[in-house]
């Protein structure tokens, strides 16, 4: 496909630099959605990126479409982003000496209105991270807009000493898995 509008359904200036990497020209347009989900992470992830394509598809007809949205998870309970400092240390605290999963669902809509989800997973370690630690990471406000309080790509990556899946995946785009997507809507 060569004649197409790319429209990226996300707000996070992470996912907008993780795209720009494709040199594929987008817009951005974040519609507001619902983001409520009782479901199991994975799943959770897998859904509410569909909701925010749909979203942006009923705005933007006849344009191909991506969204994606990420949770960490421990032991199967997801961490959102911290609502506020007491939050963020919480989940550190929780992280802190252990391994927990990255999930994140991506939704691609054709200009024809399929729509194709998945959802990939990374398994990350944190090394342990004392009191005085967290608090110091706290402070320089990174982790208050992130899933799970912690960015990979910044101060957090101090503490996280294995990784085993996709690093983009962790910073809230998993580029194979959204390459894949796009192939499948022709635009790679």
């Amino acid at each position: 496909m060569t004649d197409f509008s790319l429209i990226l359904a996300s707000a996070s200036p992470r996912r907008r630099e993780l795209l720009a990497l494709t040199g594929l020209p987008f817009t951005v347009d974040a519609p507001d959605v619902n983001e409520t989900c009782t479901l199991a992470p994975r799943d959770a992830v897998m859904e509410l990126s569909r909701r925010k394509a749909l979203a942006a598809a009923e705005l933007h007809p006849g344009c191909v479409i991506l969204a994606a949205d990420t949770l960490v998870a421990v032991d199967d309970a997801a961490l959102g982003k911290p609502q506020d400092e007491a939050d963020a240390f919480r989940m550190l605290k929780m992280l802190s000496g252990r391994w927990h999963q990255v999930h994140t669902g991506v939704s691609v809509i054709a200009p024809d209105g399929a729509c194709y989800t998945e959802a990939d997973t990374t398994d990350v370690h944190f090394e342990n991270m004392t009191d005085e630690a967290i608090r110091r990471y706290i402070a320089t406000g990174e982790p208050m807009d992130k899933a799970g309080a912690y960015a990979v790509q910044g101060v957090a990556g101090l503490w996280i000493d294995q990784l085993r899946g996709s690093h983009t995946n962790v910073i809230g785009l998993p580029m194979a898995l959204t390459r894949s997507l796009l192939e499948r809507c022709g635009v790679l």
